[in-house]
């Protein structure tokens, strides 16, 4: 595969991909329900949430920046590897973007991006859900990751980092205490029996329950 065809595929899977997972995505919730279901970036600025929604919002733009650069002749040149191996990448990407439109039918009216600490949900622990607790950032590190193998440049790279920074600071510091907070016991149980990306990887720790007897 040459250098251009890699490239004008990664940008069109992307650019496609996104397109789907949040344009179309969007559109159709917010038929559904009257909201876009976009809440926006959370935090000052400065602190640990603020840093993952624009590590997010970076990893957006450099993860179509990698294939466009690549295309112009812009940049350093995508790192050689065998053609075998970028297909794969491609194949990646393409059932990536499939797992992230999947896990987002399935949250059905409880999706959302970003976290509006007054909002209530349905805490979501079917399908994919029943797997890992967060489907949706698996399946876009996994689409990321099947770009970054076919257009193999240090600008995809940095969007596949950003993404990973982005999703663990999102997970870690605003949807789990969140979902503590709105679900207690619920999430609690859940946690601890679902992986968080992977499974049966990342279970949280239930607090030990104190009995009168420890009381005495």
């Amino acid at each position: 595969m040459t250098t251009d065809s890699a490239a004008a595929l990664g940008l069109g899977l992307y650019l496609l991909g996104v397109l789907t997972t949040f344009g179309v995505r969007t559109f159709l919730h917010h038929r559904r329900t009257g909201t876009t279901g976009y809440r926006g970036v959370s935090g000052t600025p400065g602190s640990a949430q603020w840093w993952g929604g624009i590590l997010f919002a970076g990893a957006l733009v450099l993860g179509a920046a990698g294939p466009a650069l690549a295309l112009a002749g812009v940049g350093p040149a995508p790192a050689e590897v065998p053609a075998a191996l970028q297909w794969l990448g491609a194949v990646v990407a393409v059932l990536g973007f499939g797992a992230v439109l999947a896990a987002q039918t399935g949250m059905g009216s409880s999706w959302r991006i970003g976290v509006d600490p007054g909002e209530r949900t349905a805490l979501v622990t079917s399908g994919a859900f029943a797997l890992v607790r967060n489907p949706i950032f698996t399946a876009m590190i996994t689409a990321l990751a099947g770009l970054t193998l076919l257009v193999p440049t240090p600008v995809s790279a940095a969007a596949l980092v950003c993404l990973v920074l982005a999703v663990e600071l999102q997970v870690r510091v605003v949807e789990e205490p969140y979902l503590r907070r709105t679900h207690g016991q619920h999430y609690i149980e859940y946690s601890g029996r679902v992986g968080r990306f992977v499974p049966g990887v990342g279970r949280l720790r239930r607090p030990p329950v104190v009995t009168i007897e420890g009381l005495s």
